[in-house]
This record gives C-alpha cells, structure tokens and sequence, in this order.
C-alpha cells in the first residue's frame, strides 16, 4: 500500500472545536497539570469544519509526572491529528492500528471528570515524564459536520472549565473563519463571551473573541443563517497526485445539495407511531422530557396524518389499537394519555415493536410512514439479544409490505448503540444519541424537520461513468430545511450531470445539478480526503455491526477499516493516536525556509517561557538599517523595547529576559521601516 503523506498543517488552516482537553496526572483524585491557556482556530466551509484546538498545561505539581490527555469528541467528529510539544520539541502522533487505551494515570475517573469528557472521550498517553515547572502543548484536530436546521447553523465550544479547574488562564483566545457559497445572511456570537471582531463580507466572515486573565467559565457560541433562496449543489473537488495516495481512485469530491421543492411543498400525509420506553430507567427528568417531547409531537400533526403512540416497560400499552386520523377530539386525548404515562419496570423493546409495526398493514407507499423511537437502555424483557431483536423488528417490518421509516433515538450512557444504529439504518432512517437534558429539544427539531420530505428514498447518479466510492450509501432520507452531505472519488476531470432522484408528495422526483472536478490539487480542499474517508469509514462500519463479529466476513471488514483509517489518518473505532514518528525541534535554517516576501518572524523559543525567550525573524532582503522590537502586556503597554542592527540577509535574534515581569500573555512587534511584524507569547512562572 503507498503511504498517504499529506502535511496536516496543509489544509488545517483553522478550524471547529468543541472543548478544552485535561492534563490529567491522577484521574480518580482529580489531579491535573494547570491549564494556562487554550486557542481555537475553526474554518468551515458551507457547514464542514476542520478543528484545530490547542492547550498549555504548566505542571506547577512539584515533581515530575506522568500525564495522559483526555478530550471530550463532539458526537459525529473524528479525530485527524494529534501533536504535542515538550521540552521545546513537537512530537507527531501516527494513527495505530490498534483501539485506543482508555486508561488513565490514577484509575477510574472522579464524577467531575467524567461528566467534563461525555460520552466520546478520546485518551492519548504523553510518552514522555512532564518535568517539574515545565510546560505541554497538545493540539488536537478533527473533522465534524455542522448541524444544520433551515440555513441556521450553530458552532459550540464548551470552554467551561469550571468542573476540572476554576482558576485563572493566561488566554482564552477563538477565531471562527467561515466561508460559503450562499450568501452568509447573518452571523453572530451568541454567547456572552467576549467579542474582539466580527466581519461579514457576504460569503466570509470571521468572528474572534479573546480573552486574557479570566477564569474560563463561558461556553462559546456562534450562529450563522444562510440565505434561504439561495437553495441547490454546491460542490467542492481536489485531485492528489497517485503518488502521494493510498490507492488509486483518482480524485476527491464533496457536494452539499438542498434541493428547492418548489411547487411540491405542500405537506405530504404521513402516517407515524412515537414509541416510548417508559421502563423504570427513564425515571425522573427523563420521562417529562420525553413526555413534554411527545406532547408537541401531538400539537403539531398536520391535518390529514394519522397517528398512534405505543408506550413500553415490561408490559406494552398503546393509546389506539390502530392508527388514528388526527382532529381535536383525537389530539385532545392522546395529550390526556401522555399526561398518565409514569415510569417503572423492564425494557421489552421486542414487545413494543411487536404492538407497533403490524398496525401499518393497512398503510401505503402513498404516504410518509413513520416510527419514532425513544429509548434509554438495554433490552431486559422479551428479546434480549441484538442479533435476534434485529432480526425481529425486520421480519415484523417485511410482513407490512410497506415501506417504514424508523427514527431511533437513544437516551443517556446505558443505551445499545449499536442495535439503534442497525435497526434504522436497515429501515430507511436513522439514529441520534442524546445526553438526558436534550431529550426534549432534540425529538422537537427532529420533528419540525421531518413534517415535509423533500426526497425519500433517493438515489444518485452521474453523467460520467468514471464516479467511485461515493458515500453515505444509501443516501439519507432528504426533507425541507435540511441538507445531504455526499463525498466521492473520480478518475476524469471536468464537468458532470448529478441526478438525485427519489419519491416526494406522492410523486416521483428527480434534481439535476452540474458537478465540477477539478484536474489539479485546490490547496483549499485538501480536507475532503479526510471527509471522504470519514464518510466511507461511517459506511463501512455500519456493516461491519450487522455482522456477527467473529465470523470471517467481518473480520475482513474490520481489517479494512484498519488499513482505511491508518492510511488516511482518520481515527476509526478499532485505531488511536499511536508512538511519535517524528521530531520538529525549534531550529530553522534560512536556506530550508525559502520564505516569500522580505520578512518572517519565527515562533520565539520557548514559549511559554521562565524568565527568558529568544525572539527570532527572517530577513531576506539586502539592507542596512537598525529593527525595533517592542514588547507590550496584555493591557497593550510597552514594557520594553529592543534595538537588533540589520547587515543583509539571514536569520536575527534577541533575547528578552522577563525575569521582573509577572506571569501573562505578551505581544511583541517587529519595525523594520518599512513593514511591522506581530506575534505573542507567554511567559509563565
């Protein structure tokens, strides 16, 4: 296989990130390195985010330690790339074909820890000891789609540090750079987080906010709305060099599509059953979210649905024996029925499927038929094992002859993922996984979206014989407000015909869009070989669990999901962030840089520091003359100022010696007459 030898540093420009990692030296007492300071750079193109988040950790402990990192993955990210810099050298994490270790030093992680990290935490072991008084630089990358809701989009950072530490870090610092082939309506931060700058040129915009000296206590939020007339493809393409890939399957496309019902927008019937676990799990705050869910579900049936509501625990009970039409009288007593449920005893989900799915032998392919399903644990009565319960829900499903869209959504930390992502995937839905509080304003939107499909069961296809490896497959349901993320591979440039075709508002319907590729490497796009392989990896695996594990078919699949992962660096279920493979110490040569333009500045060294720092730059230009650097405190006060004769080209250094300055962020600039230079660093004591 040729190895894929991609510089991640090439298309992470900036990026989407989610939370701050931890430092952590002994999980079950609590016991992590200082956090000093955390950046996030996010970039996202239309709603594809590439993350890049860094964090400075001081170990202030009094002696040397062992540390493994922790970060809290946003549900639906994989990770990309993974650094760290310790005793002035970055070190690059390879992707391991091996799962990765969950251990961290000090055993089971404390209550604040583990509600800090979630349900998706990704580990990685420091190999080396942090020295006493030294500091550790992690910086973490990942890919992850946006959630999107009728050209809304909402980008979150959870920078509430409260539950691991709740004390003062030197910088807080974000920059959000978005660009958009639609018309970028509105953006703005949400959140009460501090705002440096927002820009919106019409299809960019960037949005910064900094923050120094500050404890960090506020989560990041920013909403963007796209313009709504402006629906259809948008697509984005880049060709790599056979050479430098992995395979020969040519060149990378991506394409978001919302296509424009247009005349068929009215609202097609549907005929649905809310199936609601009620067993004794779901005491609590659980079952009035899911009852509070179930109720609006009820007030906002359109004219002409029909409906029912099966609830479960060990026994099954339904409000209606069949279907009913919804009227006043019949929304009316279904809320009164809602209002009774309580929750208590097992989780018979065969049983409850066994009451659902057969009241639609009386249902068509004329309308939208639909199941959603709530849930927060394991099956305890009935069927049990998921296999068995899989194969139960489809032969129910089959005997219908009616195509039936089943929605799963799984509550909590106790629910059987992989059963929720079976079961819908084979029954032309899907499944969400949600934290108890989301409940309810998750099933709400699910709903609003779900009221008009735009294209159900569709199908794509190309003008051009020469597409390849094109994923999600098969393609998700499509409905009003929403949109499908598709990514694929091609061998010829050029133009071609996109045809997504499917059924809507009882009646075949059919899109057409023009698809660009590209015959040459777009340094822009360079992340679409990483949604790619996400995408084909998302796919793959979906299979592989249908699987029974040991038999030799998945063993196989497992195998090149592997090999997929590992050459296209992006963390699967069955891979992690290995051993280092290489080394970047803190020196450049002039000759190795061959930098454009007549100056750079070169990261001082170290930084953070204590007392001391060397500041570095470049000049590449033949002049005579004297530079002026200025150093300035967070406040934006000179505090000392520098003078370095120029005598031509090469590399220039000073030092400055901070050794009666306090601990905190620093800025220094760089006059060299004609152009100034700017960058910060941290000193740290």
């Amino acid at each position: 296989m040729k190895k894929i030898i991609f510089l991640l540093i090439s298309f992470l420009f900036v990026s989407n990130s989610y939370s701050n990692g931890v430092g952590v030296v002994n999980a079950s007492q609590g016991t992590y390195l200082k956090l000093a300071g955390t950046k996030i750079e996010t970039s996202v193109q239309l709603q594809i985010s590439i993350t890049k988040t860094s964090q400075v950790f001081l170990n202030n402990l009094g002696a040397d330690k062992t540390v493994g990192y922790a970060f809290p993955l946003p549900d639906g990210a994989s990770s990309i790339g993974l650094r760290w810099k310790l005793n002035g050298e970055w070190h690059t994490a390879p992707v391991s074909p091996t799962p990765q270790d969950t251990n961290l030093p000090g055993g089971a992680m404390n209550t604040n820890l583990r509600n800090y990290l979630g349900e998706r935490p990704m580990f990685f072991s420091i190999p080396e000891m942090v020295k006493r008084d030294s500091t550790l630089i992690v910086e973490l990358s990942y890919v992850q789609f946006l959630k999107y809701d009728f050209g809304n989009v909402y980008y979150d950072y959870k920078n509430d540090y409260t539950l691991i530490q709740n004390q003062t870090v030197e910088y807080q610092e974000l920059t959000f750079d978005l660009s958009s082939p639609r018309t970028i309506d509105s953006i703005r931060l949400v959140s009460t987080n501090p705002l440096t700058s927002i820009i919106n040129n019409g299809n960019s915009a960037t949005v910064i906010s900094n923050q120094y000296s500050a404890v960090p206590s506020v989560n990041f939020r920013i909403k963007y709305s796209l313009n709504s007339n402006e629906l259809g493809l948008f697509s984005y393409s880049t060709r790599i060099p056979d050479t430098l890939l992995p395979d020969s399957l040519g060149g990378f496309f991506m394409f978001v599509a919302e296509p424009n019902p247009g005349q068929t927008s009215e609202i097609i019937n549907k005929v649905f059953t809310l199936i609601l676990d009620r067993s004794g799990s779901m005491s609590g705050t659980k079952i009035v979210q899911a009852k509070n869910a179930a109720s609006f579900i009820i007030n906002n049936i359109n004219p002409g649905d029909k409906f029912n509501i099966v609830d479960f625990e060990s026994n099954v009970y339904n409000f209606r024996n069949n279907h009913v039409l919804y009227t006043l009288q019949s929304r009316d007593s279904a809320l009164q029925y809602v209002a009774g449920i309580n929750a208590g005893g097992g989780t018979n989900i065969s049983g409850a499927f066994s009451t659902a799915v057969p009241q639609f032998n009386t249902a068509n392919d004329s309308t939208a038929n639909i199941i959603i399903f709530l849930t927060d644990g394991m099956a305890t009565v009935g069927i049990t094992e998921r296999t068995a319960l899989l194969n139960h829900v489809s032969n129910l499903i089959n005997l219908t002859e009616t195509e039936i869209f089943l929605y799963s959504f799984g509550i909590g930390t106790d629910v059987d993922q992989q059963l929720l992502t079976l079961m819908s995937s084979q029954n032309n839905g899907y499944a969400e996984f949600l934290l108890n509080d989301e409940l309810e304003s998750r099933i709400t939107n699910f709903y609003l979206r779900i009221k008009n499909p735009v294209l159900l069961s569709p199908t794509v296809s190309f003008s051009s014989p020469d597409i390849n490896n094109v994923f999600p497959d098969p393609l998700p349901n499509l409905y009003i407000g929403q949109q499908m993320i598709v990514a694929g591979r091609y061998t010829s440039p050029g133009p071609t015909t996109v045809t997504l075709s499917g059924r809507a508002f009882n009646q075949p319907v059919t899109y057409e869009y023009t698809l660009g590729r590209t015959d040459s490497a777009d340094t822009r796009y360079q992340f679409l070989t990483k949604v790619w392989a996400k995408q084909k990896i998302e796919n793959m695996l979906v299979q592989y669990y249908s699987l029974n594990p040991n038999s030799p078919e998945a063993i196989a699949l497992k195998q090149k999901i592997i090999d997929l992962s590992v050459a296209y660096g992006v963390i699967s279920p069955f891979t992690s962030f290995g051993n280092p493979s290489t080394v970047v110490g803190p020196e450049e040569t002039f000759e190795d840089l061959n930098i454009p333009g007549n100056y750079k500045l070169v990261e001082n060294y170290p930084n953070p520091f204590n007392p001391s720092t060397t500041i570095k730059f470049i000049v590449n230009k033949n002049i005579t003359t004297v530079a002026t650097l200025r150093i300035y405190n967070s406040a934006g006060v000179l505090v000392a100022e520098l003078k370095i004769n120029l005598r031509g080209k090469g590399i220039y250094e000073a030092v400055w010696n901070a050794e009666n300055f306090a601990s905190g962020v620093y800025f220094y600039s760089v006059d060299f007459g004609d152009e100034i230079l700017t960058s910060k660093m941290l000193l740290l004591k």
